[in-house]
């Protein structure tokens, strides 16, 4: 599954994945993340309206393994949260890159996906790390 990281996503260093969906940003955690978690267990992120810094902790994810911080990858306001993670956080194991999406954010002002990672950068990174 590591090998599996969508070309139209931009990846942190951190394992977040980000997405531009209309003027929002959406972010999540990548494969490669949910393999070295193993099964989540509890996510906890920002309420709607709570700025994020880019580079800092916004939130944690719970698994059997451990606990892991999120680090956000810009600057912004969370748009909204997926709320269907308080019940099933299991979505984010099923599914990274869809339904196990955390937040919704609005993009900070300057704030841009240009230097992130692509998908082969990522790759590469992740190899390099194993």
């Amino acid at each position: 599954m590591s090998d599996n990281f969508p070309a139209d996503l931009r990846y942190t260093s951190d394992h977040e994945w980000a997405r531009r969906d209309g003027d929002l940003i959406v972010i999540g955690i990548t494969t490669h993340a949910v393999e070295q978690l193993g099964d989540i267990t509890m996510v906890t992120v920002p309420d709607v309206g709570a700025d994020i810094e880019k580079g800092e902790s916004f939130g944690d994810i719970d698994s059997v393994k451990a606990v892991s911080e999120l680090y956000a990858p810009l600057t912004g306001t969370v748009a909204e949260i997926n709320s269907a993670l308080e019940d099933s956080p299991e979505l984010v194991n099923k599914d990274p890159y869809g339904e196990g999406w955390l937040v919704k954010v609005k993009a900070g002002e300057g704030s841009t996906l240009d230097d992130l990672l692509d998908a082969a950068a990522y790759a590469k990174l992740v190899a390099d790390a194993s």
